[in-house]
Order: structure tokens, then C-alpha cells, then sequence
């Protein structure tokens, strides 16, 4: 889980702080925003007071007909010591009683010149993706026709090597070694690269080669969903590998299961070829074409105009 706090919206949304500085470094914990209509109106026993509350035009006009003794007391209630900012939309003018109140309890609050709706969603597409649940995997991940493909395998199968062939071919890298991962949706994984090794290949012989410098801009991009795991392993003869291709593996990457297959390694065979031709090949299954199942389907219909024959 990532670490965000009040300052980290303050400066990415070119907020202006009226008053609470001392707290702007609380942290944020949920990507939930509230709109503390209710709260205003005097019921508090489900505030949300974790929350970023958003303060907009029905809010405070409704706040500024509320006699003056109710105006302080909701605001007192409404700034506590875990309320990490109350941001008012719209340009609005800031009323006094949230001003006393927050300096009291230390409570930022800021304020933003968009609409409420508009920087609502803004502001949680911001949030989900910094506290979006994250991992590293060690691979590399390419983006291949459009397919993020993250390629797994133990430590000198020729991932990098593979990797490489794959950006002559056209392909972009996206990270190579280790695969910074954060699940941004229910179902949806997205790869980035360290910062440190962002365009870094590393192979055996040569070291470390600089890929969108040898290659261009147009060989690197800095992240990509991934929707395909290939894990390359060196070839078991004792092994049965899937000859036909229907039977589907899954891989979990936090909580997302993400199809898997599984390529044997040994002298001769394109590896990038092979990757290459998995990528459209997934992409032809979600479009739904499946040449295992077509096969399959032509198999039992010759089978059974042959038992037809015999009888």
C-alpha cells in the first residue's frame, strides 16, 4: 500500500491553504472521499472522519443559513485529529468558524478552484492509484502488440536476452529484472519499472545496455497493463508440456488471476518468435477465436463421420 499525504494533494493540485498547516503532512488512508451534507445538518454518528471531506455549493449554503452557535459546533465536530483535509470547492470563500475550528484541531484545510464533481473525481482517481495495493515480481515485462506480457523464469533462463530480441522486433520494454506491480481495479494490474533501472537491460556478456538510447523513444514506455504471464523454464524431458493448448493456467498477482503458460527453453527454439506469437494468439482468443478449440471441435467431427462409415 503506498503512502499519500495532505501535502502530496495540496502540491498536486495546486491547492491553496487558508488554515491548519501544522497538518499537513497527515496521512491518507482511504481513497473514499465525503461530502459531509449530513454532518452539517447535525447527524454525526456514521462520520466518515478518515476522509478527505469536500465541501461544495449545497454544503455551504446550506452551512451559512445554520444560526451561529450550530455553525461553530458543526465545524468543531466536523475537524477531528484523523480528518486528514476538508477542501472547499468552487472558489468559495471559507467561513470562519471552519478556519477557528481547524486551527484548533490542526486540520488542513485547502482550497480549489474546480467544480466539486470535476475535482472529486479527479482527486480519487489520484488517490486509488497511489494507495492502490503493490508488489514486485521478478521478470520482465514487455508490451507486445498491445499485450502486456510479463515473462517469468529463474535467474539465467535469457529473460533480458528474450527481452532484447523482442525490441528489435519492434516491441517496447516497459522494465526488465524487477516488475513493480499495483492492482488499480478489482481486475486490472499495472507494471512500472523502478525508477533507478527505468530502461535498463542487463545481459550476460555485455551489462547493462540503455534501451530507449540504442533503440529510441518509441522502443521503452513507462507502464502497461499486463494480461499475459509466459514463464520460461529449461526443458524436462520428463515433463508433458501442453501440446494442444486448451487446458489455460492462471497465475495470482495480489488478487488477480492472470493467464499463464508455460514455454520449455533449449537450443534452437525463437524464444521471441514464440512469445511474439503467444501475444496475438491471446489476443485472438479475447476476441474469440480459439484455434485449440476449432481443432478439437474438427477432431471429433471426423471421428464421428468415421464411427458414421463404419456402421
Amino acid at each position: 500500500m503506498g503512502k499519500v499525504r495532505t501535502k502530496d494533494i495540496y502540491e498536486k493540485f495546486d491547492l491553496e491553504l487558508v488554515s491548519g498547516e501544522e497538518g499537513i503532512n497527515r496521512p491518507i488512508i482511504t481513497s473514499d472521499i465525503s461530502r459531509p451534507g449530513m454532518e452539517i445538518a447535525g447527524y454525526f454518528k456514521y462520520y466518515p472522519a478518515e476522509r478527505i471531506q469536500l465541501l461544495g455549493k449545497t454544503e455551504l449554503s446550506f452551512f451559512n443559513e445554520l444560526p451561529k452557535q450550530e455553525r461553530i459546533n458543526r465545524m468543531e465536530q466536523l475537524c477531528t485529529d484523523i480528518t486528514p483535509a476538508i477542501i472547499v470547492t468552487r472558489g468559495f470563500e471559507v467561513p470562519e468558524e471552519l478556519i477557528e475550528a481547524a486551527e484548533q484541531e490542526s486540520v488542513p484545510v485547502l482550497r480549489a478552484n474546480m467544480k466539486t464533481t470535476r475535482f472529486s473525481s479527479r482527486l480519487t482517481n489520484f488517490l486509488e492509484s497511489k494507495l492502490a495495493p503493490t508488489t514486485a515480481v521478478h521478470g520482465v515485462l514487455v508490451d507486445i502488440y498491445g499485450i502486456g506480457v510479463l515473462i517469468t523464469g529463474k535467474s539465467g533462463v535469457g529473460k533480458s536476452e528474450t527481452a532484447l530480441e523482442l525490441v528489435k522486433r519492434g516491441h517496447r520494454l516497459v522494465a526488465d529484472d524487477c516488475v513493480e506491480i499495483r492492482q488499480e481495479d478489482q481486475d486490472t494490474l499495472v507494471g512500472t519499472s523502478p525508477e533507478l533501472i527505468e530502461h535498463l537491460l542487463e545481459i550476460r556478456g555485455l551489462g547493462i545496455i540503455n534501451v530507449m538510447t540504442l533503440f529510441g523513444a518509441g522502443a521503452v514506455r513507462s507502464n502497461k497493463r499486463i494480461t499475459l504471464v509466459i514463464n520460461l523454464e529449461i526443458w524436462d524431458s520428463k515433463k508433458q508440456y501442453d501440446r494442444l493448448g486448451l487446458d489455460e493456467e492462471k497465475m495470482k498477482i495480489i488478487d488477480t488471476d492472470v493467464t499463464k503458460l508455460t514455454i520449455p527453453v533449449r537450443p534452437g527454439r525463437n524464444l521471441a518468435v514464440i512469445i511474439e506469437v503467444a501475444a496475438m494468439n491471446y489476443r485472438l482468443k479475447r476476441m474469440g477465436v480459439n484455434a485449440a478449440q476449432q481443432f478439437t471441435e474438427r477432431l471429433s467431427d471426423v471421428i464421428e463421420d468415421n464411427d458414421h462409415d463404419d456402421m
